[in-house]
């Protein structure tokens, strides 16, 4: 007899196992148990991003138009005569356009998810939300940081290489302000400068990405996020070129000084709301940079209590 089974005068039936015990036959799955971590997030989101058409076309875009604007504009100041414009200030002309795919590529990488509805999956893999959140963040900030400074360093190659040789003017040596561009007859870049006009660049406006990831998390929705992050970025200097008269002076100093474009200028000495020429843009960058973590927090709290 089965020992499975017991005879009551009758038929046999079955008696249930007890608690804990294995099944009969069962199947054992020969792919070991292994318990996830970060590490796994990062790299499963590390794969999505490097695989998507979208982030190829809007870095490759990025950087033609840093790079390209920047050695147009290097090209047309080539051979002229040194206006006080610092030797690296051109290369914010192409970053002003290039920060508007850091932006979209940010947005992207959290709305995308929700409008094909492959979020539900992602969630299921990785049933700890945050951890998806953390690392998004983490390997989108990096790619965009990355690729921003490369961008921006070799666009500020292409000034010093083209700019340097540039014709210095007499009355520049009687200006205290402008001595420190000049030395030996030629257009030169401190220290300080190189570091603002690129690395400086480059946290900047991976911050600006980050915070438009945060804003797609709050948001999920591509165009309504790009929106809000396009609004952010151009409106206070906008609203502030419109704003005249002594009454509302206050008001436009400050939509210019705490602008974003203000803080992106102000890292190549070319600050919009001042003419100081001392002025960096280091101040503005922690204000995004503390800015951008209270959303991505808010962004966290919202994604463990809504449903995707």
């Amino acid at each position: 007899m089965n020992p499975g089974y017991q005879q009551h005068g009758g038929p046999a039936t079955a008696t249930a196992p007890p608690p804990g015990a294995p099944m009969a036959g069962g199947y054992a799955s020969p792919i070991p148990l292994k318990r996830t971590h970060l590490g796994h997030a990062i790299v499963s989101e590390w794969t999505k991003i490097r695989s998507v058409r979208s982030t190829v076309w809007t870095l490759g875009v990025m950087f033609l138009l840093v790079v390209g604007i920047g050695l147009l504009t290097a090209s047309l100041l080539s051979g002229g005569t040194f206006t006080g414009m610092p030797l690296l200030a051109p290369g914010l002309f192409g970053l002003m356009l290039g920060q508007i795919c850091i932006i979209t590529l940010g947005v992207l990488v959290i709305t995308s998810e929700y409008g094909t509805g492959m979020v539900r999956t992602t969630m299921t893999a990785c049933p700890k939300r945050g951890r998806v959140l953390i690392a998004k963040a983490l390997i989108f900030f990096l790619l965009a940081f990355v690729m921003t400074t490369v961008a921006c360093s070799v666009t500020a190659l292409i000034n010093s290489a083209l700019l340097s040789d540039q014709e210095v003017p007499e009355y520049v040596q009687r200006v205290e302000e402008l001595q420190k561009y000049v030395q030996d007859g030629q257009v030169v870049a401190d220290s300080g400068q190189w570091l603002g006009a690129t690395v400086g660049a480059g946290l900047y406006v991976a911050l600006l990405g980050l915070l438009a990831l945060a804003v797609g998390a709050l948001l999920r929705h591509s165009a309504g996020a790009i929106t809000t992050m396009l609004g952010l970025v151009l409106l206070p200097l906008v609203l502030a070129l419109f704003m005249g008269g002594e009454k509302l002076k206050d008001v436009r100093d400050f939509l210019m000084e705490y602008s974003p474009l203000n803080g992106l200028a102000s890292l190549f000495r070319i600050p919009m709301a001042t003419d100081d020429p001392n002025t960096t843009g280091w101040p503005l960058l922690g204000i995004l940079a503390g800015v951008t973590v209270a959303v991505l927090v808010a962004a966290y709290a919202l994604l463990n209590k809504r449903d995707v």
